[in-house]
């Protein structure tokens, strides 16, 4: 039972049909649009297309009796849901996303029941472990002493298809992206534990250069020190784990980041027929005088020729269209609606992934220094790299899980 059908489990969805007939696996897909579902099937005979939703636990609970294994491509809060049902009956669950404390807890019980809940088993987290890992693996089998690993991950947009300011497209969850970063990150440098707060992190980059595509900025991201154990770097010095993007865009990120705009924890009242203009206004002080580019130059010191002024008038935050959302509207969700106008992947245009490790380390007191680096790009809109890296990782687990192949019980990660 393969549980959601967007765009990034179109490459698990194919590499599962391609192996369906070979091992005879019948494959269900549920989404909660089951059109989209049966888009990704078509002409498949070893499957079917079902409406899914999460929050029906009866259905939950039918279907998943009635397979031997379950892809969640949910999104990663509603996880948990589907885990609790695959411990009551014992079916093994495979994800690509963050093992959260909740499935932690699960873990005595799954192991109880003999099955696997194998997660972080895409790109990040998923390639970049095992990646990691093979290198950490064979510097150990040298003799060799790591005292700094750097690992950076972006999802971004290829070099023939960034025609925006922002050098950005949209290739993954719009929302995950608009939230980004919120919490505080934790990493090792020098020996010295370091604490970021979302509102500092834009401000703390790493440069980053890979070969044959340029200068990349890395900003940390979540809790890296949990990585010592899991990566064998126990007394490592430094150690930390980030986000790739194009230079440049952090520090215009950061504008949204001071302002508040990435805020999804409350209501703004009555925005029906609130321009974009007036929406960011709203967020700083009041000035007569000063128009709205005036107020951003004065209060973050920035010219106003600079090229963050530029960005932020090519989306649009100035312009006097009205916003138009009703309900519940977060100023996250306002944020989120002009980038989805803006940032969206054009039908020729093909997204990117870069990942790059980095390793200092001794051995018999000569140093050296190795970096590790990937670069995949997408055939186009529908087959991206993203979903390349995110969904064929889980497909191999799943074949490997159905041919008996991954002897694993109880929460794990590859």
């Amino acid at each position: 039972l393969l549980i959601g059908a967007g765009r990034s489990a179109t490459s698990l969805i194919n590499y599962l049909k391609l192996h369906a007939s070979n091992h005879d696996w019948w494959i269900t897909i549920g989404d909660y649009s089951v059109s989209l579902a049966e888009e990704k099937l078509k002409d498949f005979s070893r499957g079917n297309a079902i409406s899914f939703d999460v929050h029906n636990q009866e259905q939950v609970q039918k279907e998943i009796q009635q397979v031997d294994l379950v892809i969640s491509m949910l999104p990663a809060h509603l996880h948990f849901l589907v885990a609790q049902q695959c411990v009551n009956f014992s079916k093994s669950l495979l994800t690509a996303s963050y093992v959260s404390s909740e499935i932690k807890m699960l873990d005595k019980q799954a192991k109880e029941k003999g099955i696997l809940i194998l997660m972080e088993m895409g790109l990040d987290p998923g390639i970049d472990h095992m990646s990691a890992k093979k290198e950490i693996d064979a510097i150990h089998e040298q003799g060799g002493v790591i005292n700094t690993f750097k690992s950076f991950t972006g999802g971004l947009v290829a070099p023939e298809s960034d025609t925006n300011p922002w050098n950005y497209k949209f290739t993954w969850n719009p929302r995950n992206v608009v939230l980004a970063g919120q919490g505080t990150v934790k990493f090792l440098r020098n020996n010295n534990y370091k604490y970021i707060p979302y509102h500092n992190l834009f401000n703390r980059l790493d440069e980053i250069f890979v070969e044959g595509y340029g200068i990349f900025e890395g900003y940390p991201n979540r809790d890296s020190l949990k990585y010592r154990d899991l990566y064998d770097l126990q007394k490592i010095p430094t150690i930390l784990r980030g986000t790739l993007r194009r230079k440049g865009f952090c520090r215009a990120w950061n504008i949204f980041v001071q302002l508040g705009i990435t805020d999804d924890s409350y209501s703004l009242e009555s925005m029906e027929n609130v321009t974009y203009r007036d929406f960011i206004n709203a967020y700083l002080p009041y000035n007569e005088n000063l128009s709205v580019e005036e107020k951003i130059s004065k209060q973050f010191q920035i010219p106003l020729d600079d090229d963050i002024i530029f960005k932020l008038k090519w989306l649009g935050l100035f312009s006097d269209q009205k916003i138009a959302l009703t309900g519940h509207v977060s100023p996250a969700k306002i944020l989120q609606n002009i980038l989805e106008k803006k940032w969206g992947l054009g039908d020729n245009d093909r997204d990117m992934i870069v990942m790059q490790h980095g390793f200092e380390y001794e051995i018999n007191e000569d140093k050296y220094d190795l970096k590790s680096s990937m670069v995949v790009l997408g055939d186009d809109a529908k087959m991206t790299s993203m979903a390349k890296t995110v969904g064929l990782p889980l497909g191999i687990a799943a074949k490997l899980y159905l041919t008996d192949q991954l002897n694993l019980v109880g929460v794990q990660i590859p």
